[in-house]
């Protein structure tokens, strides 16, 4: 996922405590019904650097003309120390389906997400869990 447009607060009380309401943008990859679709993350990122954090929003994803999902994600990012002794992000949490249009109106699923650091601005997000389609009576 590549930022395309960022806000950015930053605290001036000596803090590091940053605000980052961010779009990304993506292509999917994998086994699943959305592999192959291109990915909007729409993110609001409240970190404490060297503290914590807890970033949350939405991935939009689109899978041909009409075909739209709309997922919710929660993560909590915790500070871990890495190998040089420098505190190291760990961001863990959940997504859900909230809704979808044409071939994923009705889908389902939930699921854990990592968000892991590609380089200082783009990151992947790996979601794992269950998906389906509605089921025709």
């Amino acid at each position: 996922m590549i930022p395309k447009e960022q806000i950015r607060l930053d605290f001036k009380d000596g803090s590091g405590h940053f605000v980052l309401m961010v779009r990304r943008e993506g292509q999917t990859s994998g086994t699943g019904l959305l592999d192959g679709a291109q990915m909007v993350e729409y993110g609001r990122h409240d970190i404490v650097p060297g503290v914590a954090g807890d970033p949350s929003g939405y991935l939009v994803v689109t899978k041909g003309e009409g075909n739209v999902a709309y997922l919710k994600w929660t993560v909590r990012a915790v500070f871990l120390p890495g190998k040089d002794g420098k505190p190291e992000i760990h961001d863990n949490g959940f997504w859900e389906v909230v809704s979808g249009t044409g071939n994923f109106k009705g889908l389902k699923g939930a699921g854990t997400l990592h968000i892991k650091s590609v380089n200082p601005t783009d990151r992947v997000f790996i979601l794992d869990g269950e998906i389906s389609t509605a089921r025709q009576p």
